[in-house]
């Protein structure tokens, strides 16, 4: 089945568009939710950290006092951890933190966070994006007249087609709203925007290539 939706016009007006049911009823998966932005913060550690262990100093490896008939303890040398300017005993070392989910799990929990935003009502579809030229005031005046509140955070969502730089640099002055393509969404950059700005070809290639099989 089919549900419909209110579609603006870039021009003015507004029409109808019908969207899967799925895509907007239908339980929200918190876990799938929580499994998704877990992954996708992790993934962005660098994991780049790193210290000198006592062989990474240099220095002279000469032995630091004589092994007996000092009265102190036997050490070989002066890049010992004990020592100041020596090395560090099980510090950090560079470490990779990828966290992968399953394919399943991150189609589950796009759709998730899509149907988060369409039951919390915040989500306004438009038939398409383009400017001639990029200009923040345009965009800020599209975003007024489609009802995003001035003030609140927005996550535009664009198909291949319509990810150009007239588009994308109307937006990037404005605090708070950021403009992505569709085919690399994240469910967590959903979630941490307040209102989600949908065009028409962005949604097919979400139903074509990012969620197929979880709303047919």
């Amino acid at each position: 089945m089919a549900v419909k939706a209110k579609l603006h016009r870039l021009e003015g007006g507004e029409g109808e568009i019908e969207l899967p049911e799925a895509l907007v009823e239908g339980p929200v998966h918190k876990d799938l939710l929580y499994r998704a932005v877990v992954s996708y913060l992790t993934n962005q550690r660098q994991g780049t950290h790193a210290t000198k262990t006592r062989a990474m100093v240099a220095g002279s490896g000469r032995k630091i006092w004589p092994q007996k008939y000092t009265g102190r303890a036997r050490h070989g040398d002066r890049y010992a951890p004990i020592f100041v300017g020596g090395g560090v005993a099980h510090g950090p070392q560079p470490k990779d933190y990828e966290h992968k989910l399953p394919k399943k799990m991150r189609r589950g929990a796009l759709l998730a966070a899509l149907r988060d935003r369409f039951q919390s009502e915040r989500v306004v579809l438009l038939d398409k994006l383009a400017f001639e030229r990029p200009k923040t005031k345009q965009g800020l005046a599209l975003l007024e007249r489609l009802g995003i509140p001035k003030d609140a955070t927005a996550l535009i969502v664009v198909s291949q087609q319509e990810n150009t730089i007239p588009v994308k640099k109307s937006f990037s002055n404005l605090p708070g709203v950021e403009c992505v393509p569709a085919l690399s969404v994240h469910p967590y950059e959903i979630l941490r925007h307040e209102w989600l700005l949908l065009t028409a070809g962005a949604l097919q290639e979400l139903l074509a290539q990012r969620l197929q099989g979880r709303v047919n």
